[in-house]
């Protein structure tokens, strides 16, 4: 493969010198600048051998650098060829300054506008036009023009989302979001998150996988009328009439020219979320650039009665297809039979896949046992999957994307006899789950303000972990949504009710075992203080699936911890059993019987 990796790079290279670049800069995103990527514009695989879904390539005139951060580095030196490539921090050594003490002054140096955000866009400009060096959007990019079998996009229609099940139809909320525009001072929003125009028209997809939505951008003006620039091709029969008045349904190759055509509009974008090509190619034909946030993305957040029943139901079915699973692996492990992690994942689906309102998994599966499970971000497809151990740990997190809704889960999983040490990690972790869950806060509290409930325990033991204690989760859409969360870093968006967040502590001893538990909960107004003196919201579990009793020092936990966990497995087992029979239902009434 190496060589023709290297093929590769001379072809980059030779785009290079034709356009006097000195170097071109290669994303892992695309256009869309989504968390996932279709094959057909996964560039960064195509000119590096990397499959992880975070990184960025750098190609010199003789030489290249991969930059990764720290999940991927023991996987980028398996993939990528060092004699090719230098291997970097993603974080640790930021690119554009990596640039300059590469090349120097006077150099030009290469980029696809539509890969990059603008706000990337324009402070790479700034930092090198400061060092004495050029940004140059390139007409073509390099890749595409060499990459001659590059495969097709799906070719599958648009999917009409039911009125019923969204809750209301598309005139209503564009309406909506059109006035919201208006206050932001613009003529126009370009709405560029494919999960947010899909939402708006109650449309899904099948472009991009483990996310349910079509490749295309929007442009919605204040009185909701809308365009929608799309594959023409997949514009299903009765579109217009689902959809309502005020839409215009045209091919994506038109957006070009519509952009140009929009000189003196005051266009609201997000330049942190819109790639830089769409508001520069705007910018350049004389609109007014109204910098803001997505406005589709709160309203979006905030699931209304029907949103979040189907959430519910979903919840309730995928309990069942994920007890079953667990159920089934204690007897395989009680017989003593060890699964490799990519036989445990694909068992785990096959349960899913009996449920007709099944679609795909709502993201990559993360099946790992023993050590892997200190990698949080684990996926066993990017090596060999490792076979499960007695006397070892299992953490399973997987999700579903359901017509009804999107689900996400974690189990950690005693396989065998487990320490003492690996009981008192669990139980910290329970304890922080317990404590995010049974929180009431006042209206206005943010996620980052809640984020310590989950993570004191750990502390006090002088322990942590490093990733986000909490995230969005759409309705039958992308399974990490906006703009609200749950952890350390600065997010001051208030937690409103209909949201739908992941509670997720874990905890991670490299090389070991890794921990985590992992519900859904949705924010709603609390039913129990009534009489207090301000708003108050709490959290109310959407999943439903035990937890594994045998990882639980029970001297650690207070008597209200195990009323709560009690009560929760109580409400696991009323709710699951008359759904489950056979060895399943007698499994369930086992690990749900009280702690």
């Amino acid at each position: 493969m190496s060589d023709i990796i290297n093929q590769r790079l001379q072809a980059i290279r030779e785009e290079l010198t034709k356009h006097n670049l000195d170097a071109f800069i290669i994303p892992r995103a695309d256009e869309y600048l989504g968390e996932y990527v279709p094959e057909r514009n996964e560039r960064l695989l195509w000119a590096t051998e990397f499959t992880g879904s975070a990184g960025m390539a750098i190609v010199l005139k003789d030489a290249a650098a991969i930059f990764v951060d720290g999940r991927y580095t023991v996987q980028v030196k398996q993939q990528v060829n060092g004699e090719l490539f230098s291997y970097e921090s993603l974080y640790d050594t930021p690119q554009v300054e990596w640039l300059i003490d590469q090349l120097g002054s006077g150099k030009r140096v290469g980029i696809d506008t539509r890969l990059h955000t603008l706000a990337w866009y324009q402070q790479a400009e700034h930092k090198l036009t400061k060092a004495g060096l050029e940004l140059i959007s390139v007409a073509e990019n390099p890749i595409d023009i060499h990459w001659h079998d590059r495969p097709v996009l799906p070719s599958e229609p648009i999917t009409l989302f039911s009125h019923e099940g969204a809750g209301r139809n598309s005139l209503e909320k564009r309406q909506q979001i059109g006035a919201l525009v208006a206050k932001e001072g613009a003529d126009m929003a370009l709405i560029a998150a494919l999960d947010s125009f899909c939402w708006l028209l109650n449309i899904r997809g099948n472009d991009v996988p483990r996310l349910p939505v079509t490749l295309g951008c929007a442009l919605l003006s204040t009185n909701g009328d809308m365009t929608l620039f799309a594959d023409i091709a997949k514009m299903p029969a009765g579109f217009i009439e689902h959809v309502g008045a005020g839409v215009d349904f045209k091919d994506e190759s038109l957006l070009a020219d519509s952009l140009s055509q929009l000189n003196g509009v005051k266009l609201l974008a997000d330049p942190n979320t819109a790639n830089a090509w769409s508001q520069l190619s705007a910018q350049q034909a004389g609109a007014v650039l109204v910098a803001g946030s997505d406005p589709v993305a709160l309203p979006k957040a905030q699931k209304n009665a029907a949103e979040l029943n189907g959430m519910r139901a979903s919840h309730v079915r995928d309990g069942v297809a994920v007890s079953r699973f667990l159920a089934w692996l204690d007897r395989e492990v009680a017989a003593n039979v060890m699964h490799d992690e990519a036989q445990l994942a694909d068992k785990l689906e096959s349960f899913r896949l009996t449920d007709p309102l099944y679609r795909e998994p709502s993201f990559d599966t993360i099946s790992a046992t023993g050590g892997n499970g200190a990698m949080c971000h684990y996926n066993h497809l990017d090596g060999t999957p490792s076979q499960m151990t007695m006397n070892s740990i299992y953490l399973v997190d997987s999700g579903a994307q359901y017509i009804d809704g999107t689900t996400d889960v974690t189990r950690t999983i005693a396989i065998g006899h487990v320490t003492a040490e690996q009981q008192k990690m669990f139980t910290l972790v329970l304890k922080g789950h317990i404590a995010l869950d049974q929180a009431k806060f006042p209206k206005g509290t943010s996620g980052q303000q809640l984020d310590g409930f989950a993570r004191q325990y750990l502390w006090q033991h002088g322990f942590d972990y490093d990733h986000g204690t909490g995230h969005g989760v759409g309705h039958f859409l992308s399974v990490h949504e906006g703009p609200q969360r749950i952890g350390k870093n600065v997010n001051g968006v208030a937690l409103l009710p209909g949201m739908v967040l992941s509670n997720e502590p874990g905890y991670y001893r490299a090389d070991e075992f890794g921990i985590r538990i992992e519900n859904l909960v949705a924010v709603i107004p609390s039913p129990t203080l009534v009489n207090a003196e301000r708003e108050m919201m709490e959290f109310d579990a959407l999943t439903l699936i035990p937890m594994d009793k045998r990882l639980i020092d029970k001297s650690l936990l207070t008597k209200a911890e195990i009323n709560w966990f009690n009560q929760y497995h109580a409400k696991v087992f009323n709710t699951l059993s008359p759904l489950m029979q056979g060895e399943d239902l007698t499994w369930l009434t086992q690990v749900t019987s009280e702690l």
